[in-house]
């Protein structure tokens, strides 16, 4: 089985990696997949392979059925959306779409999951059970494609045994994979705050209530939710990005207007810094004379890689691509909305290394010059697929 899945993959990579070039080419950013979705319906259709479209308005979920397909299913996923950046490679496929980019790899997650779907198709009489194939939107903006096409049934009819994800990690060479058990990506809540005040002439502050300065010290009183009320052996993450005055030198706006995010990995602490950032916000507010809006949006969850599901997967890698390929992760206080399934059923979220520095293939995700060693189409493909065939036998 190992030789054969081997042998396909190498046989299909040109085929995937058109795929993931005419993607990369035209991305599209979270929950306007339109043209995506068409494309993956169209060669999941030239491959005769059954799907369902229309869930989560732009996602596809693709059933491949084996002999005796009641006795177990397995789903896999694949994410289709891309970022708002403007993409600065100068490659044959760069994003034809000024300001979307595929910067964090779900052209090669869409790409190696079509090959991992014909793959498993051409198999089919070769194993007994069922593999569901889920081609989600929007994994980058909440509340997240994942959450919303478990809402809509996509865990069910029928339910999956286990979820297995893939993502791309530039920190790993390729040819390498990477796994954690239990906890492994943090949660992740946006924070939305307009602290108002009384704006003037900036050499007549007694007259205002200055909105800048009240803003500041809730921006630096907030850091003490992370030193000194969070335990310290539990990792959290308390950052500000955008913070908006519209004064001037010598203006003193009526009102400042800020955007952050909080991550943790723990939903028990998560839901008692909320309380806290909350409390402290307004006080700060009130007693400094401004009155404040502040939100908290409740985005993805911790996200929990079962340790039997994960370990089995880990051994189904090592066979694969041998013990010298496996790489042990560390915690990532990233999030990822697959942490959504997870809540659901029992899944493993792992990393398939994408770096080559001998072709300068080492820019982080999310950045305007992140791309990948294609070579690692041919592992994201046969190991997806290799692990669905052995898990379906356990």
């Amino acid at each position: 089985m190992k030789e054969k899945v081997k042998q396909k993959s190498e046989q299909l990579f040109e085929e995937i990696r058109t795929h993931r070039r005419h993607l990369h080419m035209h991305p599209e950013l979270s929950y306007h997949e339109h043209n995506t979705s068409e494309y993956v319906q169209a060669q999941l259709a030239a491959s005769g392979i059954n799907f369902q479209n229309g869930i989560a308005d732009t996602g596809i979920v693709a059933l491949i059925e084996g002999k005796n397909p009641t006795k177990k299913v397995i789903a896999l996923r694949g994410d289709m959306d891309a970022l708002p950046i403007n993409e600065t490679n100068d490659v044959i496929y760069k994003s034809q779409n000024p300001g979307v980019m595929h910067a964090c790899g779900h052209d090669v997650h869409t790409s190696c999951l079509l090959g991992a779907a014909k793959i498993l198709h051409s198999m089919r009489h070769e194993f007994e059970g069922t593999i569901k194939c889920i081609f989600q939107p929007a994994e980058e903006k909440l509340p997240g494609g994942a959450s919303i096409m478990i809402k809509e049934g996509v865990l069910q009819n029928p339910k999956p045994n286990c979820i297995i994800g893939q993502h791309v990690m530039p920190l790993i060479e390729t040819g390498k994979v990477g796994f954690r058990s239990g906890v492994y990506m943090a949660s992740t809540d946006e924070l939305y705050m307009r602290v108002k005040g009384k704006g003037g002439h900036g050499a007549m502050p007694h007259l205002n209530i200055d909105p800048v300065v009240i803003t500041s010290h809730i921006i630096i009183a907030l850091q003490q939710i992370v030193s000194r009320t969070a335990n310290p052996t539990m990792p959290s993450v308390l950052s500000f990005g955008k913070v908006i005055a519209n004064g001037a030198t010598n203006v003193i706006p009526d009102e400042v207007y800020v955007e952050g995010t909080f991550r943790t990995l723990d939903e028990t602490w998560r839901t008692t810094a909320h309380t806290h950032m909350t409390k402290m916000v307004h006080g700060i507010a009130e007693s400094m004379g401004a009155k404040v809006e502040f939100e908290i949006r409740k985005g993805y969850p911790v996200l929990y890689n079962e340790p039997q599901i994960t370990a089995r997967t880990r051994n189904y890698a090592t066979d694969y691509l041998g013990q010298e390929n496996i790489v042990d992760l560390d915690i990532w206080m990233a999030a990822e909305d697959f942490a959504y399934y997870t809540q659901v059923t029992d899944g493993c979220f792992y990393r398939l290394g994408t770096r080559n520095e001998a072709r300068g293939i080492t820019s982080s995700v999310h950045t305007p010059t992140f791309d990948v060693d294609e070579d690692s189409l041919k592992i994201g493909v046969g190991l997806m697929a290799y692990i669905a065939l052995r898990e379906l036998s356990v």
